[in-house]
């Protein structure tokens, strides 16, 4: 019953998934009691603080640092380097992937900047963009397209000669090609990619808010150093965890809805099921990401109207959580609304 434990490379039964998961975070955070209890822990509490500590630590941090708005200031900064590095990325990797003149000329200095340090850039960064929100959006963004860049190349290159040939067989022109071929077999792996970016993202986010405070986790994190909270340290590092956790998981759900052919099982024809069948926690997790969504939206709307009219008092709650980055909230919104509709849209020309 229990030899999967034990085979090399072997897959983990679903049914045990969440058992084995919370069983992980169970011993680690018994590991960490035992070293940092007592009067006198086997770590230092300078060097590990006890977790009943940390979770206090998150109390401090809002009471004291606004937490809450360094929190949605960070996030902001990161969905506006992901917007902007994807509308460059994308279109100019294909450009690129596509047609051998510009693969030619752009392929080799694409592939050599990837071993730029990017700490090292931070300082032309300022130069041409000052210390405001673009300069960090920017840098954000840089540090993820030339990452982005050669994987789209990459993609590409990896689309089957056999769908190529079946539809020259069916005369179909370039454009066509590239619109029924190339887009959906290089995005439907290209989304694995950006969802990976998503936790190196995060390193870049530090190095671009600490290089001129106007708020966010980064400067949160130093502003702890410099104070000796290594509570607060741990706290932030532990929200940051979270941040991304829910990030994967959205880019998960949105996974499945975008390119649902990655989850037809092998013998789902013969069986006449195209996906996979669907379990409890897939039902729910499904069934939260909508409730999510929706409650996003609405507040999203109130805040908009409270930006306008002024309903939840003087104080303007929009700017005051995101400040000159409301845009890719703004953008994030908008396109979550199209995704809605075209869903509806196609429901009803059915």
């Amino acid at each position: 019953m229990f030899s999967w434990m034990f085979e090399l490379r072997g897959p983990v039964p679903k049914k045990f998934k969440n058992i084995l998961i919370l069983s992980g975070i169970a011993i680690i955070v018994l590991v960490w009691l035992l070293l940092s209890m007592g009067a006198n822990p086997i770590i230092p509490s300078f060097a590990l603080p006890h977790p009943a500590k940390v979770l206090s630590a998150f109390g401090d941090l809002y009471r004291e640092n606004e937490l809450l708005r360094n929190t949605t200031l960070s996030i902001s900064l990161n969905l506006g380097g992901y917007i902007k590095a994807i509308l460059w990325g994308i279109p100019i990797g294909f450009i690129i992937g596509l047609f051998p003149v510009k693969r030619g000329a752009f392929q080799y200095i694409i592939d050599s900047v990837r071993f730029l340090p990017l700490t090292a850039v931070t300082s032309l960064f300022l130069l041409w963009y000052g210390i405001g929100s673009e300069m960090k959006i920017n840098f954000l963004a840089f540090g993820i397209f030339i990452y982005l860049l050669p994987t789209v190349v990459n993609r590409i290159d990896e689309v089957g000669d056999v769908y190529l040939r079946t539809v020259h067989t069916l005369g179909a022109t370039k454009w066509q090609t590239i619109r029924t071929v190339f887009f959906p077999a290089v995005m439907s792996k290209l989304f694995d990619d950006i969802r990976v970016l998503t936790a190196i993202s995060w390193t870049y986010i530090i190095v671009a808010e600490t290089t001129a405070s106007d708020g966010g986790l980064g400067p949160l994190t130093f502003a702890a150093q410099r104070q000796a909270r290594v509570d607060k340290i741990f706290a932030i590092l532990i929200l940051i965890i979270l941040i991304g956790v829910v990030q994967d998981r959205v880019f998960a759900y949105l996974d499945k809805k975008f390119f649902p052919h990655k989850y037809q099982t092998k013998t789902g024809y013969e069986q006449n099921k195209l996906l996979k069948p669907i379990g409890p926690f897939d039902a729910i997790s499904t069934f939260a990401f909508q409730i999510f969504g929706y409650i996003l939206l609405g507040l999203y709307l109130l805040l908009v109207l409270d930006q306008y009219f002024g309903i939840l008092g003087s104080l303007n709650l929009f700017s005051y959580f995101f400040g000159d980055r409301a845009w890719t909230i703004h953008f994030l919104i908008l396109t979550y609304v199209g995704f809605l509709l075209y869903g509806l849209y196609q429901k009803l020309s059915k």
